[in-house]
């Protein structure tokens, strides 16, 4: 997991402009960025095509193409970003824990990173879907950490963490995690499992602003102050178009497409 990232062109795709050195003003910054700029998209999966996650081709897909992806390309492409900045990542392996029910097994399905700051730990992480971290935050227990939207907080850590953010006045669990980093070959183990996952369903999330959209199959929500619009899309012209200016997703030009697409039509695909 150590290749050097093409820094140039994630900057330009993130539209980020000022100094990469490694402090913790560049790591907020960039964390404000990336999820605006690319969307957490599960195409692939859908088109029943692979995902790899080798930096090259997680590069030529959310950079080169403009497309989107999930936690393991999203914070693998970071990870190798911010150790071009000089910043020393640790990954971390995670189990959603977001939408389980209590007592639900929950694996280790999903990515996070550890980045130290002049000797202080954060977490972070702009691979979450509809519930992505706009900043990173700080690695201490029971202190709530503002964000430029929601609020977080962090529990535990002796030695499991966990990860919680307040909607509505109230604190859901996102995620837990310990410090022991996983291998490269874990990442690819928890990755083919995720794919397995997304083969059917039709996920997209992106930060606009205040706003986050998330797209479900053909239910489309916009959440802002605490107000959420929903939209039901009836056609792939309709998808199609969402995922385009909505997402800003370059769409592939490929023969699965619209079939995969259709997925997300079929009833109750959205319920």
């Amino acid at each position: 997991m150590g290749d050097e990232a093409n820094l140039e062109a994630y900057l330009k795709r993130i539209n980020f402009a000022g100094s990469i050195a490694p402090t913790l003003d560049t790591l907020e910054m960039v964390h404000r960025l990336h999820p605006a700029a690319i969307p957490f998209e599960t195409l692939n999966p859908l088109m029943d095509l692979p995902v790899r996650l080798q930096l090259s081709d997680i590069e030529q897909k959310l950079l080169v193409e403009r497309r989107g992806g999930y936690c393991f390309e999203h914070n693998l492409l970071l990870k190798a970003v911010l150790e071009s900045m000089d910043f020393d990542v640790t990954p971390l392996a995670a189990a959603v824990l977001w939408n389980h029910q209590p007592g639900e097994d929950a694996p280790l399905n999903h990515m996070a990173l550890l980045v130290d700051v002049g000797g202080v730990p954060y977490l972070a992480d702009v691979g979450f879907g509809g519930q992505v971290m706009t900043a990173p935050l700080r690695l201490r227990a029971d202190v709530e950490q503002q964000t430029p939207l929601e609020r977080y907080r962090l529990l535990g850590g002796h030695p499991q963490w966990r990860l919680e953010c307040e909607i509505l006045g109230e604190w859901r669990a996102v995620y837990e995690f310990t410090l022991t980093p996983p291998s490269f070959d874990d990442c690819i183990a928890m990755n083919d499992t995720a794919v397995k996952g997304f083969r059917d369903t039709l996920i997209c999330a992106r930060v606009e602003g205040t706003k986050r959209h998330a797209l479900h199959n053909a239910r489309l929500n916009t959440h802002e102050n605490g107000v959420t619009t929903t939209r039901m899309l009836t056609n792939l012209l309709e998808i199609r178009d969402v995922l385009t200016n909505v997402f800003g997703i370059a769409l592939p030009d490929s023969e699965a497409l619209d079939p995969a697409l259709e997925k997300a039509l079929r009833p109750g695909a959205s319920t």
